[in-house]
């Protein structure tokens, strides 16, 4: 029983998470930093991916 909250608290969790990653990226594009921009968009997409994984193996 407690599994099944388990899955959805983890996604909003990681969905947060990325959201909030996203808006660091475009901080740190908008300041100009165009390296740091892709390393943190590269970190999203790492956890977009574990998001998509999650929806998945519902």
């Amino acid at each position: 029983m407690f599994g099944l909250f388990g899955k959805k608290d983890k996604k909003a969790q990681l969905e947060k998470k990325y959201q909030q990653l996203m808006q660091e990226a475009r901080d740190i594009q908008r300041s100009g930093d165009l390296k740091a921009f892709a390393f943190k968009t590269a970190e999203a997409e790492k956890l977009m991916d574990e998001i998509i994984a999650l929806k998945k193996s519902e």
